[in-house]
C-alpha cells in the first residue's frame, strides 16, 4: 500500500494526448462507483446527469501564467531558461533554470529583443531542491511583460508547441487569479453553456484557488511513498465559498471537486468536525490510501501518471485495486491521458 510499485501501471506513449480537443465537452468521461468498482463509459457533457440539485461543484479558479521565459546570460550570451514558480516577494521569485550550474548569484540573464531589452533578472540565492531566487527588472506592468516574452510550461510529456493564439485551451474557461506553472486540468472539459446548464439544474457552483507548482509533475523518488515530501502550494477560500459548502453539506448535497487541487484546498482549510474555514494557507498536504476524507465527495478528474501523487489521491479516494483496474480498461478502450486527456467522474 505504501510502495511507489503499487500504484505503477502500464501506457503506451500514444495514448498521452498531445493537443487538446477543440470542443472541451466532447471529451470521453469515464464514471467509477467507488463502492462497486463498476466503470461507465460516457461523453463529458454527460457529466450533468451524475450532478443533483442541492449538490455543490468546487472549482479551482487559478490561472496559468506564461510562466517560461527563454533568455541569454549578460556577458556570454548563452542560452537559459527561467520557469517561475512561485512569487516570494515584490519582483522576486522562485524559479527553476537551466542550466543551473551557470546560474549561481549575481549572473544576470536578459529577456526579449536585445535593441531594447524589456527584462533582466539577477540570481539572488540557491534554494533547496536546484531552485533560485531571483529577481526581475522591467518597464511597466510585470505581468504584460510575461505575457509578451512567456510561454506556456507545458508539462514534460507534452512535446507538441502550443501555438500563442490556443494559449486559452490551457486555461479554464473560469480561470481568474493569475499565479499557476501548470493548469487545474480537470477544470479544461467544461464550457461555459455546460457550466449554465448545470446551474440551472440547480446545482450550486463555488471557487476556490490554489496556485498549482511543478510540483504536481515532481515523480515520486522514494521506494516508501511516506518519504515523499510535497512541494507547498498557496490555496485560499473566501467567506463566500465557506458558506456556501458548509450550507450544502448541512443540507445534505454532495461536495463534488474538479480536480485534485480543488480537493487538495478543501481537504487542507477544513477542520476535523468537517467545517471548511476561510482564509489562506501554503499547503503541503500529501492525500494517499489510508486517508480519512473530511468534506470531498464525489471528484472530477483527468488520468495521471504512473506511481505520481495524484494516482495515489485519486486511490485514496476510490480504493487502489478499483482505480488500477479502472484505468487497465481506461487503456484497453483508449482513453486519451493526462493534461490534453479525457477525464473520470469518481462518486
Amino acid at each position: 500500500m505504501y510502495e511507489k510499485k503499487d500504484y505503477y501501471y502500464e501506457l503506451p506513449e500514444e495514448l498521452i494526448a498531445q493537443d487538446p480537443l477543440k470542443d472541451r465537452a466532447s471529451s470521453r468521461l469515464m464514471v467509477l462507483d467507488k463502492e462497486s468498482g463498476a466503470v461507465t463509459h460516457r461523453t463529458f457533457r454527460d457529466i450533468i446527469e451524475y450532478l443533483d440539485p442541492g449538490d455543490c461543484l468546487v472549482m479551482n479558479d487559478t490561472k496559468v501564467i506564461p510562466a517560461r521565459l527563454l533568455g541569454q546570460r549578460e556577458g556570454s550570451g548563452g542560452a537559459v531558461e527561467v520557469l517561475l514558480l512561485k512569487r516570494t516577494g515584490k519582483d522576486v521569485w522562485e524559479c527553476l533554470v537551466k542550466p543551473g550550474k551557470k546560474m549561481r548569484p549575481g549572473m544576470r540573464a536578459v529577456f526579449g529583443d536585445a535593441a531594447e531589452t524589456e527584462l533582466r533578472a539577477e540570481v539572488i540565492s540557491e534554494l533547496d531542491d536546484g531552485k533560485r531566487s531571483i529577481r526581475f527588472e522591467y518597464k511597466g506592468i510585470f505581468e504584460e511583460v510575461l505575457d509578451r516574452l512567456g510561454e506556456m510550461p507545458l508539462p514534460p510529456y507534452i512535446t507538441h508547441k502550443l501555438a500563442k493564439e490556443d494559449r486559452d485551451r490551457y486555461q479554464t474557461v473560469y480561470a481568474k487569479n493569475s499565479g499557476s506553472a501548470a493548469a487545474p486540468t480537470a477544470g479544461l472539459h467544461f464550457t461555459n453553456e455546460l457550466l449554465k446548464e448545470i446551474e440551472d439544474k440547480g446545482v450550486k457552483t463555488a471557487k476556490v484557488t490554489l496556485h498549482v507548482g511543478l510540483g504536481t509533475f515532481r515523480p515520486v523518488k522514494a521506494d516508501n511513498i511516506l518519504d515523499h515530501h510535497m512541494h507547498s502550494e498557496h490555496c485560499e477560500v473566501s467567506s463566500e465559498t465557506a458558506e456556501m459548502i458548509n450550507s450544502c453539506r448541512q443540507n445534505g448535497g454532495r461536495i463534488i471537486c474538479v480536480g485534485t487541487t480543488s480537493v487538495r484546498t478543501l481537504e487542507s482549510m477544513t477542520d476535523e468536525d468537517g467545517i471548511l474555514r476561510a482564509g489562506t494557507k501554503e499547503t503541503e498536504i500529501f492525500i494517499y490510501p489510508g486517508y480519512r476524507f473530511r468534506i470531498t465527495d464525489a471528484l472530477i478528474t483527468n488520468f495521471h501518471l504512473p506511481e505520481s501523487t495524484l494516482i495515489m489521491l485519486v486511490s485514496a479516494l476510490a480504493g487502489r485495486e478499483k482505480v488500477l483496474a479502472a484505468y487497465e480498461e481506461a487503456v484497453r478502450e483508449k482513453y486519451r491521458f493526462f493534461s490534453f486527456g479525457d477525464a473520470m467522474f469518481i462518486h
